[in-house]
């Protein structure tokens, strides 16, 4: 079922979220809501159901119970639960990955316009012929692609194979992908996996940056704590399959449920 509302306040709604494989849980009945232009981190051990909610949120997985709500590029929400991932796409959700999922024979310029095929309305004769009305359309795909090269500093490798790629540099091939959509939501699945110190820093930045100047509500899984802990306006932490603390990541880091779980005992606390 997709339905329309007022414009409202959370750019994403989860309502008791439920998700099962067989036998096993994934999800408990998670339930979340992130406000419109916020950075919005969710954390928790490996197996926590962290990239579950990521699934559920962009159609890849259908939840058994529960709801989920997303505002889509005009403002208006939207229940997403039931639709397929290209609907989900065209409403303006974009996401990463987790293991990189790049056309790795492709070119980064090349990587960047599928981005863009959501925005592509041309029909097959339009496309083939490629003049008039279609040739300005692509021009003006590759203007935004263009601006996104420049964002995140990739003019070097434009017209690189992305597979002769460092890793660090196909994650950010990855990001500038996902922004191509022009989301107004972007789930990054561990962005900052697999990087050296300076990598991360430089992704963070990328990250405040699409948040803060390009005004996109940002929700990110990632391990590195320290790093999601300086740029999150809030997080939330999971622990097998459920929500277990939520809040500033000042009180986060404190709670005691999540230095059990997660980030390990105080030292010199009781054992």
């Amino acid at each position: 079922m997709t339905s329309a509302t007022d414009v409202p306040a959370a750019a994403l709604q989860l309502r008791d979220v439920a998700l099962r494989f067989g036998g096993v849980t994934a999800l408990a009945g998670i339930s979340l809501e992130v406000e419109r232009g916020e950075l919005f981190a969710l954390i928790g051990p490996n197996g926590a159901g962290k990239t579950s909610v990521l699934n559920c949120v962009s159609g890849l997985y259908r939840p058994a119970s529960g709801s989920i709500a997303a505002i889509d590029r005009r403002g208006v929400r939207r229940y997403v639960h039931t639709l397929p991932p290209h609907r989900i796409a065209a409403m303006g959700v974009g996401r990463t990955f987790q293991n990189i999922e790049l056309f790795k024979h492709m070119t980064v310029l090349d990587n960047l316009m599928l981005g863009r095929h959501v925005h592509m309305t041309g029909g097959v004769l339009s496309g083939g012929l490629y003049w008039g009305g279609q040739q300005r359309v692509e021009i003006e795909h590759r203007k935004q692609v263009e601006r996104i090269v420049d964002f995140l500093r990739l003019e070097p490798l434009r017209d690189s194979e992305v597979g002769n790629l460092a890793y660090g540099d196909q994650k950010l091939v990855e990001l500038g992908r996902a922004l191509a959509l022009d989301p107004s939501l972007l789930l990054l699945d561990e962005p900052m996996a697999g990087m050296n110190a300076e990598e991360k820093e430089s992704m963070a930045r990328f990250v405040l940056d699409v948040n803060q100047e390009w005004g996109v509500t940002v929700v990110v899984v990632d391990h590195a704590i320290d790093v999601v802990m300086e740029i999150a306006d809030r997080v939330a932490v999971m622990d097998f399959g459920e929500k277990i603390a939520e809040g500033a990541p000042q009180q986060v880091r404190a709670d005691p449920a999540v230095v059990t779980a997660y980030l390990g005992r105080q030292e010199g606390a009781a054992t």
